[in-house]
């Protein structure tokens, strides 16, 4: 803590250490997934399907995603949706 004040009155900021936070994130989403199958696939593309589509209409036409157009990335998330949508009428898996 004395650290971190003299930091600040010198004009440093205190540097906080990496929080792995995505990987938590990826790993609940990826155990969901797992558990509800092809429904969570569905609800989690419908979800970012979404998002993504309020975020191209206020004018985001670059984005952080690997696919970096936004139009691109609507359809990929359209195509996991179209193809979550279906595993579920086929009844995939069925076990």
């Amino acid at each position: 803590m004395k650290e971190d004040v003299q930091k600040a009155v010198r004009g440093g900021a205190a540097k906080e250490p990496y929080d792995p936070l995505r990987l938590c994130v990826y790993a609940t989403v990826a155990l969901l997934a797992w558990l509800l199958g092809p429904w969570a696939v569905l609800g989690f593309a419908a979800l970012g399907f979404a998002g993504y589509w309020r975020a191209r209409r206020a004018g985001l036409t670059r984005s952080k995603c690997f696919l970096r157009d936004t139009r691109l990335v609507l359809a990929y998330l359209g195509l996991i949706g179209l193809a979550a949508l279906a595993a579920i009428v086929l009844g995939w898996p069925s076990g």
